[in-house]
């Protein structure tokens, strides 16, 4: 991302493509259960602002 401003729903598209890239990570890179704990947050994040909120 630079400096430019973002709707909503670009910021949340955006959040979606980093979480397709986390299925990429090379294996024993992070513990599994923290990359499924960083997907959560950013689909929590991704409702909200897709919400308006």
């Amino acid at each position: 991302m630079d400096n430019q401003d973002f709707t909503n729903e670009e910021l949340a598209d955006c959040l979606d493509k980093g979480i397709e890239m986390l299925f990429f990570i090379e294996e024993d890179i992070f513990d599994r259960k923290d990359v499924q704990n960083v997907v959560f947050a950013i689909r929590r994040v991704q409702d909200v602002l897709r919400k308006g909120g």
